[in-house]
């Protein structure tokens, strides 16, 4: 039987989430290009530059703690508005740091807000559509991330070079116009709406009844996060500016073209899953990375480089692709808001070192940002294949009219 299509309102609730995620993504990727830039105006090393990155990843644990809890409290729909509100202004204010220190500062807040929308705007969406719909909704908000990578490298290519770093990040606030959508558009989850006429089960007393599942999903979510970090953050600015001498738009076409397979490989492993399991799509997808590893990281030429990102990336956010949905519905319903979002960014912060060791060990090997970027990622690779395959599963829980702390 062929799923239900969306409604008008269900379309909505899912562009407004893609976007939201899209968008915060495009803010937090304009930094990864400034590297260099950034360093020689500050005189700061790479080293330092790349704090602002891990500064970043570390936050957003707390901002996806304090995000989940308020639209579990309040309601998915205005919590979501002003996370995007709050990261929108925060982006514009990296343009005016006269320092390194002050810089830094902004970034690790900025780290607050970026963590709050991804938990909020997935829950908002997985409880608002059809089960059956799940898979392809799944992929197309993942894809929200490398979709924002593409739009940065876009922007970069056609404006870097005529307005600089500062101007880069007042661009961030564009953002702040999908509040406007989500004000007259998108309705309150009616999952959320059912809950609030049921007895409310705490914070703490759905860990401790889910406790293994909540240590299971935050060691998955590390090596995802290792996975997708290890996979993009080294990549435009010390892969290729660094090490292979490019130029800024050579650099930001071949990321596009990156995040170009990012966005296949998210809508067709996510959607995919409906049809073969969640665990069975990112295994297979994981695989992917393991053959492309050589082409990604040690290609002689742009185009192989370019051929071997694609592919890299379509295994990558293929993966990831997936995850959405398996953590939505791994959740305990009463803190849907809150777990998926919490256990995704302390996976986050396990993997925040990722940059710093990937310049470590490039500097130690002649600036080899390529073996650099293969350890990481084709560690983790295995990694991911043997906890997913050896994980639990619930493809297609209900979420409307379930209230068990543990399906």
């Amino acid at each position: 039987m062929p799923a239900p299509p969306l409604t008008k309102r269900q379309r909505n609730v899912v562009i407004a989430a893609y976007l939201g995620w899209t968008l915060d993504a495009f803010d937090y990727f304009l930094m990864v290009f400034m590297f260099k830039d950034i360093a020689k105006e500050f005189h700061s090393s790479m080293q330092t530059v790349s704090t602002a990155v891990l500064l970043t990843l570390a936050m957003r644990p707390v901002g996806a703690f304090l995000f989940g809890r308020l639209a579990d409290r309040f309601g998915r729909k205005p919590t979501l508005m002003w996370n995007i509100l709050v990261y929108s202004l925060l982006e514009m204010t990296s343009g005016f740091a006269p320092n390194m220190t002050t810089l830094l500062i902004v970034r690790a807040l900025f780290g607050v807000a970026m963590g709050g929308e991804w938990g909020v705007g997935s829950a908002l969406a997985m409880e608002s559509i059809p089960a059956a719909r799940r898979g392809f909704v799944s992929g197309l908000l993942q894809v929200g991330y490398p979709s924002g990578y593409f739009l940065a490298s876009l922007t970069v290519y056609l404006a870097y070079d005529r307005i600089g770093w500062r101007y880069m990040f007042m661009l961030g606030m564009i953002p702040a116009v999908l509040l406007f959508f989500i004000r007259r558009a998108v309705d309150e989850s009616p999952a959320w709406a059912e809950q609030q006429h049921t007895a409310r089960v705490g914070l703490i007393g759905a860990l401790i009844a889910n406790w293994k599942l909540a240590v299971y999903c935050i060691v998955m979510m590390s090596a995802f996060n290792f996975f997708s970090h290890g996979s993009q953050d080294a990549y435009p600015s010390q892969f290729l500016k660094l090490q292979h001498h490019f130029g800024t738009q050579l650099s930001s076409l071949m990321t596009a073209v990156a995040n170009i397979g990012a966005i296949c490989g998210g809508l067709f492993f996510g959607s995919w899953s409906e049809k073969i399991g969640r665990r069975r799509a990112i295994v297979i997808a994981a695989l992917i990375t393991l053959p492309a590893l050589p082409f990604w990281a040690f290609g002689s030429t742009p185009l192989i480089l370019a051929a071997g990102a694609f592919l890299m990336q379509l295994g990558v956010q293929g993966a990831w692709g997936v995850i959405p949905v398996h953590l939505n519905e791994l959740s305990p319903p009463e803190i849907r808001a809150t777990f998926p979002g919490v256990v995704y960014q302390l996976g986050n912060l396990l993997a925040a070192v990722n940059l710093n060791i990937q310049v470590a060990i490039a500097e130690t090997h002649g600036n080899n940002y390529g073996l650099a970027m293969a350890v990481v990622v084709g560690t983790v690779a295995v990694v991911i294949i043997l906890l997913v395959a050896l994980g639990p599963e619930r493809r297609g829980i209900a979420m409307i009219g379930a209230t068990a702390t543990s399906p």
